[in-house]
């Protein structure tokens, strides 16, 4: 199917093997949205996301071996779940708009609400009170600090997941939904901590009340305080984009019956890759690339004629744009009006959509934020990496609730 969002009559027509009257049937039935275009109410085009789902469906009535093969790879849904909807309206946690969360909440009520049903259970989840189970902090913070000084801040996020897994024993109790949730909330904490290149002073901070993740950052990465509500916006906007690749082996992993920990360090491991949060390093090697707004051009050309990807464009659920991207480009222009990283981003999105058609994608503008605030390399990653890890939880949470192990079988293609 062709990747414009609308198709012609004749196009839908051809795409599902039926008559032009069995379309207009579809239309009337509600299975085909249609609008007029232009002035002429007579002609209209057809919605290709409706079309798509149709032909899966008639693919699955006919064929249900064959439908599977290709849920896998941007299918039909594989599992229910109640966190995450994504449609071309926008993106929704529990059914509230995450965009709007990102200007007017925290991290922590959007975990609440993820988690519990509920973000006005922040205060209660991430009180002081639920992070004595890590018994040893100092122990395994002074561990990471004797390791190799090369490591990543990812690297060291998923070592400290599994040095302090080992005195948290509530983690085990999965049956416990309450109990399950401190963990999460202790999970995050370890995280943070890590990512923002804690020293071995910050082991206070996993039990010292009143401070949140965004504070955490922003005092370990030395910001000023108006920068923890643009921090929690970053956060949000990566905290749960449905069963991503990640998020899939956090639940897989889940699934098992393995603690939170566990769950956590499968989706870390994922969210590295580079068709995953590691395009977030290709696109901090794009922009150092290019270097300033005048060569962005010429750089995009000699990319394109070498036959590379631009990363940080074009994402396949959102054919007019991620709304995660364009929102936090927006905050950055606004936070941020004289800084180059801004003007060096607007540059590119302005080309790569006169050029390409291609919009910003949310690892863009997280490279683009990272760089404005004058960020570590690699910063855009690890802000990736705990936003994403909420959802991860919550994932996870619902998987051990649901008592489901997923275990698909394989087509057999050998000899």
């Amino acid at each position: 199917m062709q990747q414009s969002r609308y198709l012609t009559a004749r196009e839908v027509a051809e795409t599902l093997g039926v008559s032009l009257a069995t379309v207009y049937s579809y239309v009337s039935r509600g299975l085909i949205r249609s609008e007029a275009t232009g002035e002429n109410n007579r002609k209209r085009r057809y919605l290709a996301e409706d079309v798509e789902k149709l032909s899966e469906r008639k693919m699955y009535r006919r064929d249900p071996a064959k439908i599977a093969e290709h849920a896998m790879h941007w299918g039909m849904p594989v599992l229910e779940s109640a966190l995450t909807s994504i449609s071309e309206t926008g993106l929704f946690y529990r059914g509230q708009d995450a965009l709007q969360l990102a200007t007017t909440a925290t991290i922590e009520e959007v975990a609440a609400l993820l988690w519990a049903g509920d973000r006005g259970n922040a205060a209660t989840i991430f009180a002081a009170k639920s992070a004595p189970a890590l018994a040893r902090p100092h122990q395994w913070l002074q561990t990471l600090d004797a390791l190799d000084a090369s490591l990543s801040p990812i690297q060291r996020a998923a070592i400290a997941l599994t040095l302090s897994s080992v005195d948290d024993l509530a983690a085990y109790d999965l049956e416990n939904v309450d109990s399950a949730i401190q963990v999460g909330a202790r999970i995050l904490r370890v995280m943070a901590v890590t990512l923002a290149g804690m020293e071995t002073s910050a082991a206070t901070w996993l039990t010292k009340p009143g401070i949140s993740l965004a504070e955490i950052l922003q005092r370990n990465w030395q910001l000023p305080a108006d920068t923890a509500r643009l921090l929690d916006a970053m956060l949000i906007l990566c905290a749960d984009h449905e069963l991503n690749t990640s998020t899939f082996a956090a639940r897989v992993v889940a699934s098992s019956g393995a603690h939170l920990y566990l769950a956590v360090s499968a989706g870390l491991a994922a969210l590295q890759g580079i068709r995953h949060g590691g395009s977030t390093l290709l696109v901090e090697g794009l922009l150092r690339e290019v270097g300033e707004p005048q060569h962005v051009r010429r750089v995009l050309a000699q990319r394109l004629q070498r036959g590379q990807a631009i990363p940080g464009f074009g994402h396949r659920l959102y054919p007019d744009g991620d709304p995660r991207g364009k929102l936090l480009l927006r905050l950055a222009a606004e936070t941020y009006p004289d800084s180059l990283s801004v003007a060096l981003a607007q540059r590119l999105a302005e080309t790569m959509q006169e050029e390409t058609g291609r919009q910003p994608t949310l690892e863009l503008a997280l490279v683009t934020l990272a760089n404005a605030l004058g960020l570590p390399e690699g910063s855009a990653l690890s802000l990736f990496a705990l936003g994403r890890t909420v959802g991860w939880i919550g994932h996870a949470l619902e998987q051990y609730q649901s008592g489901q192990m997923i275990r698909p079988r394989a087509t057999y293609a050998g000899v």
